[in-house]
């Protein structure tokens, strides 16, 4: 399936092809161009509509938050954007794009639609943003956040060699639960912790966290090994070089664990929120 998206301007993509022939990324220069306006556009998300709609939906909370709430705030208005147009991009390829649906174990290693590199460039540009955002406020985000970003921005990157761009898109699915994680950090912003509203996203949360992060990524993860390993030992096909099964095995691996890892914190979290207040005391708004 074709890149539905208009085609990169020939200056582009002659200006970017040094760069991707040194980096071995032959798909980058016709990608390059949805890479750039989706930085660009998550940065704009961030410093302007953010702060402008955050203030009209919650006037009594946004515009007093202090300067690392409000970061963090903004963070995850992005995050929401992002989410849902990429949820819904990486979902409509997936089902329509028939040439994708029909790859053998060869092209699930080395093949490449026009469509799934759509998708992966516009994520790299999120992850992109989301690295700078990191590096920019790491004393906000913290350096959990910051590794993150760098893996997802690693893995999102080689797809365009092409390697293993079809997982790449299974991988993006990950994102079926940041809506819902957005949306328990707001409740306990504006004073609705504890509420049944909370509730009923959190059991959201913790099920769409653990179907789509743990139980598809192992699939996806356990598939993808499977893949790139017969292309490693199948004699004559093309050479999975060791540093790139590794990296991208290392990266996505560490993101399985940190998915993991976080799980168990939600859960901690989740159920937090509804304990039975100790003493009398009644539960307190975090900021």
């Amino acid at each position: 399936m074709r890149d539905p998206f208009f085609s990169p301007p020939s200056s582009l993509v002659k200006a970017t092809e040094p760069v991707a022939r040194s980096l071995a990324l032959q798909t980058l220069p016709f990608h390059v161009h949805e890479i750039l306006p989706a930085f660009c556009f998550y940065e704009f998300v961030n410093r302007v509509v953010s702060p402008y709609v955050s203030a009209r939906l919650a006037p009594k909370t946004y515009p007093h938050l202090p300067r690392k709430t409000k970061i963090n705030w903004n963070v995850h208005f992005v995050s929401m954007v992002q989410s849902c147009f990429i949820n819904t991009l990486a979902l409509w390829v997936i089902f329509t794009d028939m040439e994708r649906s029909q790859m053998d174990w060869k092209e699930r290693v080395w093949g490449y639609t026009g469509a799934g590199g759509m998708v992966q460039a516009f994520a790299a540009g999120y992850f992109g943003w989301d690295l700078w955002a990191s590096i920019k406020d790491l004393d906000v985000q913290g350096w959990g956040a910051l590794f993150h970003a760098f893996s997802a921005l690693a893995v999102s990157t080689m797809g365009f060699r092409p390697f293993v761009n079809y997982y790449g898109l299974n991988f993006i699915l990950y994102e079926l639960s940041t809506p819902f994680l957005n949306i328990h950090w707001w409740l306990d912003k504006v004073g609705m912790t504890g509420s049944t509203t909370q509730l009923v996203n959190g059991i959201a949360l913790l099920t769409s966290f653990g179907g789509s992060r743990l139980i598809w990524g192992s699939y996806q993860n356990f598939r993808m090994y499977k893949d790139i390993w017969r292309a490693i030992q199948t004699p004559g096909e093309l050479l999975v070089p060791t540093w790139l099964a590794m990296g991208y095995l290392l990266s996505t691996t560490a993101l399985s664990f940190l998915n993991f890892y976080w799980f168990g914190k939600m859960i901690q979290a989740v159920a937090k929120r509804f304990e039975r207040p100790r003493n009398g005391e009644k539960g307190k708004k975090t900021r």
